[in-house]
């Protein structure tokens, strides 16, 4: 148990906190299991559709849907605990910005 429920470890653990993150990578999963498709079926990678597909609509959901959870995240905790609340916006940052990389690098 922690003794500081303030700490970085105590506020990680609500679902505000790990929701977001749990988003992006299921999102970076999900463009991984469709190159992975796409590559099984004989294309170089992630096949471009005409209608972008279940993949690409998938990640686009779980991209903006995290973005109300990150505000109501930052508006709770920022003045309870800023700097363990920063630490998680990082994390939360980072992870949106790795789930983001392959489509900007990629041009999907």
């Amino acid at each position: 148990m922690d003794p500081n429920p303030d700490s970085f470890r105590a506020i990680l653990k609500h679902p505000s906190a790990f929701l977001p993150l749990a988003m992006s990578l299921t999102a970076l999963t999900t463009l991984g299991i469709a190159a992975i498709d796409g590559i099984l079926h004989g294309a170089h990678g992630i096949v471009r559709e005409p209608d972008e597909g279940t993949a690409a609509h998938l990640w686009q959901l779980l991209m903006t849907v995290q973005m109300p959870i990150v505000a109501f995240f930052a508006i709770k905790w920022l003045r309870r605990a800023p700097r363990q609340t920063l630490g998680v916006l990082a994390l939360q940052a980072g992870a949106w910005l790795a789930s983001c990389a392959p489509v900007y690098f990629l041009n999907l």
